[in-house]
């Protein structure tokens, strides 16, 4: 079941996927990344033009079934993932950028001032 995390590329809270749904998530994206990569081989065109042709609706509305988010960006389903996040800053309680974080970037809390949990 999604999580809901600050999501730092987006500035907002967003609903997080569990690895296990990612499983069924990274194929979609990877559909994306060669159909981009297809047209531009075939167009010989641009990389916006490109990601303006292909069809990355499968990928987007399988967010949205799992999540109940509408996203519009595939490029953000990549980041949207709760593994690749920390544990919350235990001052402002937003996740830290990556579970290896050294400070909070929100409100600058050390290492030293988190309190860890371990899985």
């Amino acid at each position: 079941m999604p999580q809901d995390l600050y999501c730092w590329r987006c500035d907002r809270v967003l609903p997080m996927l569990t690895d296990e749904e990612w499983q069924s998530m990274e194929p979609l994206l990877m559909r994306v990344i060669e159909d981009v990569q297809r047209h531009r081989v075939i167009t010989d065109g641009g990389l916006a033009a490109a990601m303006q042709s292909v069809d990355s609706l499968r990928a987007l509305s399988f967010y949205e079934r799992l999540t109940g988010f509408r996203e519009t960006n595939p490029n953000a389903l990549w980041h949207h993932r709760a593994s690749l996040y920390g544990p919350p800053c235990t001052n402002c309680g937003k996740p830290l950028r990556t579970p290896q974080a050294s400070y909070c970037p929100a409100c600058g809390a050390k290492p030293s001032e988190h309190v860890f949990e371990k899985s």
